[in-house]
């Protein structure tokens, strides 16, 4: 579990989140939803430890982030799983090697015991027979599985994942939905999923939490959501024709 107080973070004269408290539940997936520039991306960065709030607090099962010294912030990071908006894969890598790579820079396990594992993580997200690829050998889709399983690798207690589905179609980002969900029960993850995508917020948001010009407007389930009265949050589900159809 993850708990938010009163996070803010201010880029000059600019106040980009103003106070958001909320917490991110364990076995569920927890979604940060809203348009571009509410806020969501500098929020996930302030919670992953990449960007520090200027006020507020970030604690993972009590332990507070920001006020840890070096060293518990990285044995924290260690329990931390990361996919990237666009994977974020090494190129020049294969798949093997961008599976393993968090292995070779946080253990001390034997060749062997990295190559067992990175297999063992292919095979969970349905990748076989790739190992020796190159990123630009393999689909879009594909590459997302690969980021999944380099971010499940070390057994994360908690999963961040960025857009998701940017740039995927339909069909491949459902896979990836369904994917994410089933890794978040099995190892009951804490995951917090940044999108803006409604068919994945209708998927598999469990637990949603809406920002809006850097506040949190609204808390709520999948089921929830369809009958919120918060008019900013009508306007952005019902922007497509699709969930206009599931209002009637």
């Amino acid at each position: 579990m993850i708990e938010l107080i009163d996070i803010r973070k201010k880029f000059g004269d600019k106040d980009v989140l103003k106070g958001i408290s909320g917490t991110l539940e364990s076995g569920r997936c927890n979604l940060i939803i809203g348009s571009s520039g509410t806020g969501k991306s500098v929020l996930l960065k302030n919670i992953v430890g990449l960007v520090e709030p200027d006020s507020g607090q970030v604690l993972y099962n009590k332990r507070n982030f920001w006020n840890s010294n070096t060293t518990d912030k990285k044995e924290l990071r260690k329990e931390i799983g990361m996919l990237f908006q666009g994977s974020a894969l090494f190129d020049s890598m294969t798949v093997e090697q961008n599976v393993m790579f968090p292995l070779n820079m946080l253990t001390k396990k034997s060749k062997e015991e990295k190559i067992e594992r990175v297999q063992y993580c292919l095979s969970r997200v349905g990748l076989e027979n790739v190992n020796h690829l190159k990123p630009s050998e393999i689909s879009g889709g594909m590459q997302k599985r690969v980021g999944i399983a380099r971010a499940i690798v070390l057994s994360p207690q908690y999963l961040f994942v960025d857009e998701p589905n940017s740039g995927l179609d339909p069909q491949t980002a459902v896979k990836i939905d369904i994917l994410i969900q089933e890794i978040t029960k099995e190892y009951n993850m804490t995951t917090v999923v940044v999108t803006h995508d409604m068919n994945s917020v209708m998927g598999i948001g469990e637990n949603i939490m809406y920002l809006h010009k850097g506040l949190k407007l609204w808390e709520g389930n999948y089921s929830e959501i369809l009958t919120t009265d918060v008019k900013e949050l009508n306007d952005f589900i019902f922007s497509s024709s699709l969930m206009r159809q599931l209002k009637k």
